[in-house]
Formats: structure tokens, C-alpha cells, sequence
């Protein structure tokens, strides 16, 4: 965060374990930075596809509609590898992956795996998060 500080929250990580491979659906570690912050001023429970609002807020009637979807609510910091070869570049970049800190319905677990390989949050943390996290805030993932 731009003033120094340390936050911390419980966060749910990817029900495959850690992990850099393209494709294994684990979560990368390592040393990363936030690419980008998508979804300022989109309402709480927005739900995104492919980085992009589609129109919708999260319901329990929406996820009963569509139960296979994987929700990426609320807020997105996309994040980026620091370390060639460990999280960027080749199979193994962050980036090109897709990995998110992004929102999770309110149901979802926390302190558990349970993502694809994303880090969830709760929405209202994240929300916080996001309004003191520029692009280009480093974040360590152990």
C-alpha cells in the first residue's frame, strides 16, 4: 500500500495447492504486483467475465441459474510475476494465467482452498482493499 502498511485477511486459494504451471489450476507463489484494478465504481456483487462486468449482481437465484460458474465479483486485481521462470513468462506466467485477487459470493468458504486457482476474498475486504491498492502495489504469495 502506497502509506506502508500491512493488511491482512483470510482469503481462500486454489483447491489444487500452490502451484505455477499453465493449466494446473493451482496458485502461483512468489513475488508479483498488481497489473491492474478493474471494476472501480461497479456496485458490490458485480459479476465479471473475462475482466469485463457482464450486467449482472450476484443473487443466490443467479448462481442456481448458472451452477457451474465460477464467480469473480466484485472487484479484480490482476496480477503479474516478478520472477522469470518462477511466475512470469513461459508456462508459468501469472499474468498470462489469469490469476486474480478477486470477490467470492458471501457463502463461499474462507481460510480454505477452494478457487481455480485464483485468490478469493470476501467482497466488503476487498472493496476496502481496492480503494488503497494502485497498480503496481507488490504482493507476496507464500
Amino acid at each position: 500500500m502506497s502509506d506502508g502498511s500491512v493488511r491482512r485477511y483470510s482469503v481462500s486459494t486454489a483447491s489444487n495447492g500452490p502451484g505455477e504451471a499453465n493449466g494446473s489450476g493451482c496458485t502461483p507463489r512468489g513475488r508479483h504486483y498488481v497489473r491492474a484494478c478493474i471494476g472501480a465504481g461497479q456496485p458490490r456483487g458485480t459479476v465479471f467475465i473475462g475482466r469485463r462486468p457482464t450486467g449482472e449482481i450476484y443473487s443466490s437465484e443467479l448462481a442456481h441459474e448458472h451452477p457451474s460458474r465460477d464467480w469473480i465479483l466484485t472487484r479484480i486485481l490482476w496480477l503479474s510475476g516478478k520472477e522469470t521462470g518462477a511466475n512470469r513468462g513461459g508456462q508459468v506466467d501469472s499474468m498470462r494465467r489469469y490469476i486474480y485477487i478477486h470477490g467470492t459470493p458471501d457463502t463461499e468458504p474462507m481460510g480454505v482452498p477452494a478457487s481455480h486457482g485464483c485468490i478469493r476474498m470476501r467482497n466488503d475486504d476487498l472493496l476496502a482493499l481496492f480503494d488503497c491498492v494502485p497498480a503496481g502495489t507488490p504482493v507476496f504469495i507464500e
